[in-house]
């Protein structure tokens, strides 16, 4: 084992769907041996990272319309009057959607 040029082992465990995975995508690329196809996908295999920080922004403030909306529905189901800040409040956040979008659609190559 000293001869060896990669004398260091690397292990990990998968489950079966994963393996099948594994599996079909060396079938891709008519591949039998799964340490040289790993070995090939860790090193040269692409990261991709996705900042979807201003998406989760966008549904959070989504959600609170939609408690909004349903406190409001509530209120006037139940004969109450709405109110002017509530409404203000629904448009405030609804800008800040339409800021969020008009961010996420520039930013995009």
């Amino acid at each position: 084992m000293g001869d060896r040029k990669r004398n260091i082992q690397v292990k990990f465990y998968v489950t079966a769907e994963e393996k099948e995975l594994i599996v079909q995508k060396m079938t891709q690329l008519q591949t039998k041996r799964i340490g040289a196809y790993l070995r090939k996908m860790a090193i040269d295999g692409y990261i991709i990272y996705v900042d979807t920080s201003d998406i989760k922004e966008m549904n959070k403030l989504l959600s609170a319309i939609g408690r909004n909306i349903n406190r409001i529905a509530k209120r006037v189901n139940a004969g109450s009057p709405t109110y002017q800040a509530d409404m203000e409040e629904i448009q405030e956040r609804l800008n800040q959607i339409w800021q969020l979008q008009r961010r996420i659609l520039l930013s995009q190559p």
